[in-house]
């Protein structure tokens, strides 16, 4: 078997292609919990606190020098740092409720009862019987 052949396989593979999905989805709900930090979360936030924007805030090291045309400013962002723990907490929190909501839902699941089986047709009820006669001992 080529090495081509091999990695058409593990390609097929259905965990390969689910963990594809997977990634793909993550990054799309990134863009959207992104934009429910920024746009949705942080505001509020900054208004209790005053307008305070935690994306600007920053902890100045060297700033800015005018004299050069260089752009020299070295600054601990910290307000970005907190803008992406918020997010992570929020990303985390879904999870768990997604989580959470699909193991009630596979609980439900086990708690319901089998469906009853319909009852055997006609035709099958006498192949059961003739089954049974030909499993029975002959008679004398």
């Amino acid at each position: 078997m080529g090495i081509f052949s091999e990695f058409r396989e593990f390609i097929a593979r259905g965990s390969v292609i689910d963990l594809a999905v997977g990634v793909i989805v993550g990054a799309a709900f990134n863009n959207i919990t992104k934009s429910l930090v920024e746009q949705v979360i942080m505001p509020p936030i900054g208004l209790i606190t005053g307008g305070v924007d935690f994306s600007d805030m920053k902890l100045v090291l060297r700033p800015d020098n005018p004299a050069t045309k260089i752009d020299e400013l070295v600054a601990i962002q910290y307000g970005a740092f907190l803008n992406t723990v918020i997010q992570f907490l929020i990303v985390a929190w879904v999870v768990f409720l997604l989580v959470k909501a699909v193991n009630a839902m596979r609980r439900n699941d086990a708690a319901k009862p089998e469906a009853e089986q319909p009852p055997p047709s006609h035709t099958e009820a006498l192949l059961m019987e003739i089954r049974d006669l030909l499993k029975a001992p002959a008679a004398k």
